[in-house]
């Protein structure tokens, strides 16, 4: 696991972005795909809005996915997995980079057919708590004309991500843009923010 954490942190030392292609377990992908599609089918995935609770809005034209959080009280095997490898990854980055993380969070994030994220950053303007951006991938077979990738714009670049089922990425919540582009069939993750509060 350590290789994993170090592999995030080498990709984001030397260019901003941390990649880890087998960041989860193909079991762990798999389960966490299959919670997905059961919140799915039992209509618990909402459209997700802009902003936060204090200044939140519903644009389909700038965000379409919609998203389930992960409770802190969860009792799911898989949840607690994933959770307990987000926790061991936060403790590795503040032992060796003293980044003071000491919270997180965390929802599934469904995109349908034809939907997008406009080029956004992930911290709010009223809220600094956001320290670090997370994404987990679950979508199997992924090609690239099922579009769907994520796009980090980097010191004048733009990095084309394909979100293939086991990887990672990491990156600066406050620092790098991005977007996902228009999706062509059911683009899956787990997504989430290592926060300091």
């Amino acid at each position: 696991m350590l290789a994993k954490f170090e592999e995030l942190i080498e990709g984001f030392i030397t260019g901003n972005i941390g990649i880890s292609e087998t960041f989860l377990s193909l079991s762990l992908a798999a389960a966490l795909r299959q919670n997905l599609h059961t919140l799915n089918s039992s209509g618990l995935m909402i459209q997700a809005g802009i902003g936060n609770a204090t200044a939140k809005t519903d644009n389909k034209k700038i965000r379409g996915d919609s998203t389930c959080w992960i409770e802190g009280d969860t009792t799911n095997d898989a949840e607690l997995e994933f959770m307990e490898q987000i926790t061991h990854f936060m403790e590795h980055l503040n032992r060796t980079c003293y980044t003071g993380l000491n919270a997180c969070e965390f929802h599934y994030a469904l995109y349908e057919e034809g939907s997008f994220y406009s080029r956004h950053k992930d911290r709010f303007k009223n809220d600094d708590n956001r320290k670090f951006s997370m994404i987990s991938y679950l979508n199997t077979d992924w090609l690239e004309r099922d579009g769907g990738q994520l796009l980090i714009h980097n010191a004048g670049s733009t990095q084309s991500i394909s979100p293939n089922n086991q990887k990672a990425v990491f990156f600066q919540s406050d620092v790098l843009e991005h977007e996902v582009t228009i999706a062509h069939r059911p683009r899956m993750s787990v997504t989430g923010w290592l926060k300091r509060v």
